[in-house]
């Protein structure tokens, strides 16, 4: 099961890691330096994004608040970030950062208010701009405010790559963009803030992390260097996950599935995603209730069986944690999507896209979004294996039930 024999050595890849990531119980308490750091250079006014309540049940705002009043800091704080963000969302949060001529923008949450808060930091620098000029590629930003992400769940990977992700709700898009300027400065990763995470909120975003490099180890531009992050992502979940949804307390559990989550983040952000993910985001865009984790977790196997004859040694090594015949997932690749789905559900994973309010006739929608919304059409490309409308469809179909 020697995956480098199908590794490309003309492949010129790049290493990528660009955020000063302070990981670790207690990495919270760097907050202080950072704020030192922004106020020495003259920059006072911070604008906070984050969700409704989660940045003070966490624990965050216990810390962070003091060191705001310790360095005379304005700021202002949007709060109304939900899950599957809008670019509304985004423009009210641009506005109140306005008011307060922000120098730094700061994200506190998981995928959601870190993605919100790199938009904002965008349009900040271009203030004739809206979310939706961002969202449909009306321009390509070269710069943003600085960005601050503390991460509350471990699985975003947002915290240290350069992609962010929205809703423009009148079109069902949910476009994924990628700049370099909206890498955060510093990123802030405390498996103490996540220990009050709820038990399907702690799956979910395990299993995006999963899906992240499940898709960066086998694009047309992963690397080893990929391909070893995602072993060692799935090797960490599988083994550190059940002790988190057993004892949110565990912090050494915490501790390694955040660092799973980090390193899948830095994962993607080197060899990029395709087709999980770009048939993920018309279903979340279409019902902003679908859970993106879950939705991915639906997806996965019928991914993964199509997707496996390209790069059989490849998918195998990276899920070898997990199955039971090493030998029969390089050369089944039924046998290892349904190996992957029986993880998922003994985790308590078991939504098929059902579940998830979808139905057989909402196939052919679900299609034409993953094919034409902006930016899915690069994820698309990116996949192992060459991607049509049907293609689309079936991977849709056969996610309808568990794998036969």
């Amino acid at each position: 099961m020697n995956y480098e024999k199908e590794v490309n050595i003309n492949n010129v890849f790049e290493l990528r890691c660009k955020t000063t990531d302070y990981f670790g119980v207690g990495a919270i308490h760097k907050f202080d330096d950072i704020a030192k750091e922004f106020v020495e250079k003259g920059m006072k006014n911070f604008l906070f994004v984050t969700g409704k309540s989660s940045y003070k049940k966490c624990g965050a705002w216990d810390v962070i608040e003091p060191i705001l009043d310790k360095y005379g800091i304005n700021y202002e704080l949007y709060n109304k970030v939900s899950a599957n963000p809008t670019v509304d969302m985004i423009d009210e949060a641009v506005k109140l950062g306005k008011e307060i001529e922000s120098q730094v923008v700061i994200g506190i949450g998981g995928g959601s208010p870190l993605d919100t808060a790199k938009s904002v930091a965008v349009l900040l620098e271009y203030p004739d701009k809206t979310g939706r000029d961002l969202y449909e590629f009306k321009f390509a930003p070269e710069r943003a405010k600085p960005i601050v992400a503390i991460n509350t769940t471990h699985g975003t990977g947002s915290e240290v790559d350069r992609f962010a992700v929205a809703t423009v709700p009148e079109k069902n898009y949910k476009p994924a963009i990628v700049y370099d300027c909206i890498y955060p400065t510093y990123a802030i990763d405390d498996p103490a803030l996540m220990t009050k995470l709820p038990k399907e909120q702690a799956l979910a975003t395990a299993i995006d992390a999963v899906n992240h490099v499940n898709e960066a180890a086998t694009t047309k531009v992963a690397s080893p260097y990929v391909v070893d992050l995602a072993r060692r992502t799935v090797g960490l979940i599988k083994e550190y996950l059940p002790r988190v949804l057993e004892n949110p307390e565990d912090l050494t559990a915490r501790y390694w599935v955040l660092y799973a989550s980090t390193i899948a983040g830095i994962a993607l952000d080197n060899g990029l995603a395709h087709i999980t993910h770009a048939l993920e985001h018309p279903l979340s865009a279409i019902d902003a209730n679908v859970t993106h984790g879950i939705g991915l977790a639906a997806l996965m196997p019928a991914v993964v069986k199509y997707c496996h004859p390209a790069l059989p040694k490849t998918f195998a090594y990276i899920y070898e944690p997990i199955v039971e015949d090493k030998e029969r997932a390089e050369k089944d690749a039924n046998y290892l999507a349904q190996e992957i789905e029986k993880w998922l559900f003994d985790l308590g994973l078991t939504q098929k896209l059902p579940d998830l309010g979808f139905k057989e006739s909402d196939v052919d929608e679900l299609t034409r979004l993953a094919m034409t919304t902006p930016s899915l059409d690069i994820l698309l490309s990116l996949a192992p294996i060459e991607v049509n409308e049907d293609v689309v469809r079936n991977i849709y179909l056969d996610s309808m039930q568990p794998i036969q």
